[in-house]
């Protein structure tokens, strides 16, 4: 009995197991996972980047400036601008409007207003178009009471507009509706209480604790609204010259086997979407510091 005691007492004590840490993997298993990325980036990617690049400085500077200067592609360029302009003020408006509600205050039918901001994003851009043209269409429910006094809606400039609108207008309220709700309403509580009014409240007070994620979220909107396709192309008829933005006009030109010509146009959308990229990412880390420093308040 004593020696099974003594043996007991003297065995030795096993060391604490080592917690692994979750990022903790062999090195050949990093080299895998981060070529296998980066090859993913760069077929995916970086290579039909270049290749537009490429294929629109193909004919030369001469012929790259007379493809993105022909008046069909400036008419475009403009339409283009003019339209993701308009969206991204309307979205704007809708977005701040909308997150305030949502998160300062409590009503009747909160959460189905949530649900459908989400809604253009579990519909299909071709549907959304095809909504408008059955609704504002010539022969839609709306169609021949707005032709009788002349308005035009379907293969014109505001159809283009309505469905631009319908396709980016869940990204600004999104981007500030979760900011808006972790801030609470101490702040805005505590410059009524000092006698300011509802506007000096929302002008001195809410928009600067949310202004990054407002243009981050403005940012978003416009990329999506200057290279919207699918709604677009349903409802604008596709007039060369007339009711044809950017990506609409890349496709003409394609298949009119203009390929310089459609690859200079989609580099300027490529240029587009690699400023869109900078300010992103200038946006994110903006962001990120407004975030650290409202958790701090």
């Amino acid at each position: 009995m004593a020696v099974e005691t003594m043996t007991l007492f003297t065995s030795p004590v096993s060391p604490p197991r080592r917690l692994r840490s979750a990022t903790s993997e062999a090195p050949e298993i990093k080299v895998v996972l981060t070529t296998i990325a980066l090859l993913f980036v760069a077929i995916f990617l970086l290579l039909p980047l270049a290749a537009v690049f490429v294929e629109a400085f193909r004919g030369g500077i001469a012929a790259y400036l007379s493809a993105i200067t022909e008046p069909d592609a400036l008419t475009a360029i403009r339409l283009t601008l003019t339209v993701a302009a308009i969206a991204v003020f309307c979205n704007l408006v809708f977005g701040v409007a909308a997150a305030w509600a949502i998160a300062k205050f409590e009503f009747k039918g909160k959460s189905l207003l949530t649900t459908l901001i989400d809604l253009p994003f579990s519909v299909s851009p071709v549907i959304s178009g095809l909504v408008y043209v059955l609704l504002f269409g010539a022969q839609g429910y709306l169609g021949p009471w707005l032709g009788e006094r002349g308005v035009q809606i379907v293969f014109a400039i505001p159809g283009i507009v309505l469905a631009t609108i319908f396709v980016t207008f869940p990204f600004v309220a999104r981007e500030l509706i979760p900011l808006m709700q972790e801030q609470g309403t101490a702040e805005e509580e505590a410059a009524l209480s000092l006698g300011a009014n509802g506007w000096q409240t929302f002008v001195f007070v809410t928009l600067p604790n949310v202004k990054w994620a407002l243009l981050y979220g403005v940012l978003l909107c416009n990329a999506r609204a200057m290279g919207e396709f699918g709604a677009v192309a349903v409802i604008s008829g596709k007039i060369r010259g007339v009711t044809n933005t950017m990506p609409l006009h890349v496709e003409i030109l394609y298949n009119e086997y203009a390929f310089s010509a459609a690859f200079a146009v989609a580099s300027l959308l490529a240029l587009l979407s690699l400023v869109t990229l900078a300010v992103k990412t200038f946006l994110e880390w903006r962001f990120a510091d407004g975030i650290a420093v409202g958790r701090s308040h």
